[in-house]
């Protein structure tokens, strides 16, 4: 009998939680969905401003365009114990990577990295809420989102 394998557990993570984050939440969800592949996907924010909040009517915008439903999602705070929970914690820039890695006291178990590093690529996502470009935001989570499902794919995670 062949022993199955843990669904992959996967946490992105921005600032506030209402515009990279919950796009790549959704957008990977729908990915895994139409490969028939199974993940726990979820995402939070480093940041208590937007707590409870919902999605950003920009990143909205992009999952409407996509057909996606994120009607339920509110804004949440990652938590130390989310560590533990997931096994990639994806941060979307440098500080949510340095605000990550204080909260968690390191990253003993290698489960951290900036989206944009699964693509070759040191820079981070751009924060639309600053930029106004959900266009180029959706770019950069679609471009991760893809390598995370070749990971899934492959069983490197």
């Amino acid at each position: 009998m062949r022993q199955s394998r843990r669904q992959p557990r996967i946490l992105f993570v921005c600032h506030g939680n209402i515009c990279r984050s919950p796009m790549a939440e959704f957008v990977l969800k729908k990915k895994l969905e139409e490969e028939g592949l199974v993940a726990c996907v979820a995402s939070a924010a480093t940041r208590s401003d937007e707590i409870g909040s919902p999605v950003h009517r920009g990143t909205q915008k992009i999952l409407n365009q996509l057909g996606i439903d994120y009607s339920r999602k509110r804004a949440v705070r990652v938590t130390r114990e989310n560590y533990d929970r997931y096994d990639l914690i994806v941060g979307m820039d440098d500080y949510n990577i340095r605000d990550l890695l204080r909260l968690f006291g390191g990253d003993p178990e290698g489960k951290v990295i900036k989206l944009m590093s699964l693509v070759g690529s040191g820079r981070d996502v751009a924060d639309p809420w600053y930029t106004g470009d959900f266009d180029l935001t959706f770019r950069d989570v679609d471009a991760g989102c893809n390598a995370i499902v070749d990971m899934i794919k492959k069983g490197n995670l």
